[in-house]
Parts: C-alpha cells; sequence; structure tokens
C-alpha cells in the first residue's frame, strides 16, 4: 500500500488558519462556559503561586498549610478592597451631592456651547432619566455578575480539591519520560507566564497609582487616595485600563474647582504618566517577562474582548501567553507562534534551556517533582 505522503506547507499552514479560525468560533460559542472557567484557572494559578511564596519565605509553614493560607490572604485582599471600595464610594457621592451648584453651571455651560439640547441643571438631567429603561439592564448585569461569580467559585473549589490528580494523569496520557517532561515543561511555562504577568501589571500599576496620588494630594484633589486605588484595580487590564481609570479624577476635577485649569493639568500629568509607564516600562518589562510581541499585546486585547468581553480584556495577555506554548508544541504551528513571540524563540530554547534542547536542572527537577 503506498505511503501518504505528508501535505505541502502551504496546505498545511492553509489547515492550521482552519483551525484557529474554527477553535475562535467555538471559543466565542461557549464563551457563557469557558469564561468562568478560565477565571477559575487564573485564580488557581496564583493561590498555587502564593502559597509556594508563602511556604518559601515561612519554612515552619508547611506544604498543608501553605494553601490554605494562601486562600485566606486572598479572601483578606478581597474583603479590604471591597472594604476600601464601599466607604469610599459613599464619601465620593456625599462630596459630589454638595457640588451640585458647580455642576449646574457647567450643565449650563455645556447647553451654550451645544446651543442647546442640554438640560441646565441636575435636577432636569435626573427627571429626564427613565428608571424603567435602565432598571432592567442593570438587574441583567447583576445576575449575570452573580452567575458567573459563583461558577467561578464552583469551578475554583473543585480544581483546588482535584489538584493532586493533575501529575497522575499527566502521567497516564504521556508515556514516555521524555513527553511527559515536555509537557510538563510547557505547563511550567505556562503557569511561570502567568505569575510574571501579575507581578508585571502590580509593579505598573502600582507605580502609575503612587503617581496619580502624587499628582491628586499636590493638586488638592478630594478622594484622591479612593482614585488612585480605583486606577490600581483598573490597572489589571492591559493598555486601557490605566487610561479609563484617570478618566474620574479629572472629571471629579472639573466639578470640584471653579475653573478647568486644574483639571487640564491634571489631565496632562496623569496622561504624561500612564503614557510613560504603559509605554516604555510595562513593553519592556513584558518582552522580557512573557516574550510577547508589544504589538500582539494590543492585537491580543481586542482579539479575546471580542471573543469575551471583559473577561477576555482582563485575561488576554495570559491567554495569548497560553496560545503561544501551545501552538510552539506542534511543528505545523510553530511559525504562528514564532509571531507572537517577542524574541522569535516561543519555545524558550535560547533562555529557558541547554544548547541541545534539554531542560535547564532547576526546571528538570521541578518537572519531575510534579510527575512524582
Amino acid at each position: 500500500m503506498p505511503r501518504t505522503s505528508a501535505p505541502p506547507h502551504p496546505a498545511r499552514n492553509a489547515q492550521v488558519l482552519v483551525a484557529v479560525i474554527v477553535a475562535g468560533a467555538a471559543l466565542h460559542w461557549l464563551a457563557p462556559i469557558l469564561t468562568p472557567l478560565a477565571l477559575a484557572l487564573f485564580l488557581m494559578v496564583m493561590i498555587d503561586g502564593l502559597a509556594r511564596v508563602l511556604r518559601s519565605r515561612l519554612p515552619g509553614l508547611g506544604a498543608s498549610a501553605a494553601l490554605p493560607a494562601a486562600i485566606v490572604v486572598c479572601i483578606l485582599a478581597f474583603g479590604v478592597t471591597v472594604y476600601i471600595v464601599a466607604g469610599n464610594a459613599a464619601a465620593f457621592v456625599g462630596r459630589l451631592v454638595s457640588y451640585e451648584p458647580r455642576l449646574n453651571l457647567l450643565l449650563e455651560q455645556l447647553g451654550h456651547t451645544l446651543h442647546g439640547g442640554v438640560p441646565s441643571t441636575v435636577s432636569q438631567l435626573v427627571s429626564m432619566i427613565d428608571p424603567a429603561k435602565f432598571v432592567p439592564m442593570v438587574a441583567g448585569w447583576v445576575q449575570t455578575l452573580a452567575s458567573t461569580s459563583v461558577f467561578v467559585l464552583v469551578y475554583l473549589g473543585f480544581m483546588l480539591a482535584s489538584r493532586h490528580g493533575f501529575e497522575r494523569k499527566a502521567v497516564r496520557i504521556f508515556h514516555g519520560r521524555a513527553e511527559r517532561h515536555e509537557a510538563l515543561n510547557a505547563f511550567l511555562r505556562v503557569r511561570d507566564a502567568l505569575e510574571q504577568y501579575v507581578s508585571i501589571q502590580t509593579v505598573c500599576g502600582g507605580i502609575i497609582a503612587l503617581g496619580s496620588w502624587a499628582m491628586m494630594m499636590v493638586m488638592g484633589l478630594e478622594s484622591a487616595l479612593f482614585w488612585a486605588f480605583l486606577i490600581f484595580v483598573l490597572g489589571y487590564i492591559p493598555i486601557i485600563g490605566a487610561a479609563i481609570g484617570i478618566i474620574g479624577p479629572v472629571l471629579f476635577a472639573l466639578v470640584q474647582f471653579p475653573t478647568i485649569w486644574p483639571a487640564a493639568i491634571l489631565l496632562a500629568g496623569l496622561f504624561t504618566l500612564t503614557f510613560l509607564v504603559g509605554n516604555i516600562l510595562l513593553p519592556r518589562m513584558q518582552g522580557r517577562g512573557l516574550n510577547l510581541d508589544p504589538v500582539l499585546v494590543l492585537f491580543s486585547l481586542g482579539f479575546w474582548g471580542a471573543l469575551w468581553g471583559a473577561t477576555g480584556m482582563f485575561l488576554s495577555t495570559p491567554l495569548t501567553v497560553l496560545a503561544m506554548v501551545i501552538l510552539a508544541q506542534f511543528d505545523g504551528s510553530l511559525w504562528i507562534a514564532v509571531l507572537l513571540s517577542g524574541d522569535g524563540d516561543p519555545r524558550g530554547l535560547g533562555h529557558s534551556a541547554h544548547p541541545n534542547g534539554a531542560p535547564q536542572p532547576s526546571r528538570k527537577r521541578e518537572a519531575a517533582a510534579l510527575s512524582g
């Protein structure tokens, strides 16, 4: 029987492109199921990384107690976040009510600029809002958020409970030691990239938030800590998060100060800080730590945002790293992984392995530990 030859490169590349398109359509169609799963997987990797950090920093903390301690730390961090946002939001609304005369003046000026069509007072603006149109929409958002949160917590609980079985399943799937180590090395690269992504976003978001807080304090803006914290949280959305965060304090500056110049100066300062960190520091850190092309980071934001909405935008960089590592495992899709990578080495052979392609001793020991 004649041996079937391998398809030529153009045909193979066309097959890969068709597979990518079909996979994208499936991801969009299954978004209600996959987005909670992706968030739960992301949280599990972060909790596992925090547990390893606690175990290395606290020698007296045993391996069995590190994971519960990491979960407690995450719950406390979430509680502190909710407390800060809720407490400052109430104070912010109270201050905003006291600025009603200034808001009326701004609305009147806006009406003159637009030659009418804008209510001249806040009371008229509120009276024009029909609650019947917004209540169902807000209720839908709340219901979606609540159901997604429940699914994420359920997925996360089951993943944490069954995490020790992942290694045994990998051993059963990959019978050969070389194949098993290759698969485990790919998993470790994805895990390290996720942890580096969170670290990079935290550092850059902290720099922007701290600098923004200093500028707002110098300008005398009220609720400066609340705005800085909001900028820090939104900074975890790549590229556009911090840019969206600076809009709030600038608009509030228009209300608080009698002229537009403090708001204009604050806008220039916050925009310059966000631009420098987001376009100089962040791409360099991502290029070194995540090995992603900066242009592809922007493209992935739009791509995953179109597929999965806000969840896709939040997870765009980790999902792109995951796709790059998976595509790099197959010769037919290696060229796509090369395009996604920052240095053209998606398999990490140049910095994470010896010249002959074998894993480094430290990575080798960790993979051996995972495989038992």
